[in-house]
């Protein structure tokens, strides 16, 4: 394979990982905890890469109190640290088109929006640590996306420029990142995407339905 890409970038819930078993877990054992009822599982799935706020708003509703908002968060993150990999895993397909980055020398990273103190244990876990060449959380910067600097910085941290990068994710925020950053954006339709939004709106380069989709794009 020949290609030009210079470095590919990840989101890493509902992009690279599978997360949604062990954050819809957590707010499950929330809800337990708290004899409420849990919330329709199709839905939390998709509220997923809105985060701990998406989740415990989806469960409680938008009209809790802000100190019991801010205290459900705090547990649901409590009991996510403890089940962090249980059951999260790669996407089907995204082994191969690692291996297929890796097998050309091409170099990859993460650039999330979730906090390093989760990210780096749950990439721990799952042995993919050792082989990116840089990650970005959304607390590395003062800013995360959808402002472009996180990406700047792991184009810099891979010593390549923006404009030869790819960047993949399954949020509006993060095309808009990527796109802003002058790098190629493809949107993973796989993700955590809620039917009331329209992808094909948001300005990507691309539509992918499985990751082996993104193999093509390495020639770019």
């Amino acid at each position: 394979m020949s290609n030009n890409t210079a470095a590919v970038f990840f989101d890493l819930d509902g992009t690279l990982v599978d997360t949604a078993p062990d954050m819809v877990g957590a707010l499950l054992r929330l809800c337990d905890e708290e004899q409420h009822p849990h919330p329709d599982l199709k839905r939390a799935r998709n509220v997923v890469s809105d985060g701990s706020l998406g989740l415990v708003n989806l469960a409680f509703g938008l009209e809790q109190e802000t100190e019991d908002r801010e205290r459900r968060i705090q547990r649901f993150l409590a009991l996510y640290a403890k089940y962090i990999c249980e059951d999260s895993s790669l996407f089907g397909g995204m082994e191969e088109l690692i291996t297929a980055i890796e097998t050309v020398g091409i170099p990859w990273g993460i650039v999330t929006n979730k906090p390093g103190w989760l990210t780096e244990p749950l990439l721990k876990m799952l042995a993919l640590d050792d082989r990116i060449v840089c990650q970005f959380s959304g607390d590395s910067l003062p800013e995360r996306k959808p402002h472009p600097a996180p990406l700047f910085a792991a184009a810099q941290a891979a010593n390549v420029d923006p404009e030869d990068c790819i960047y993949l994710g399954d949020a509006e925020r993060d095309i808009a990142a990527g796109n802003a950053a002058g790098m190629i954006t493809l949107t993973a339709l796989w993700g955590y995407i809620e039917t009331s939004h329209t992808p094909s709106e948001w300005g990507a380069d691309g539509l992918l339905e499985s990751p082996v989709d993104a193999i093509a794009w390495l020639q770019t």
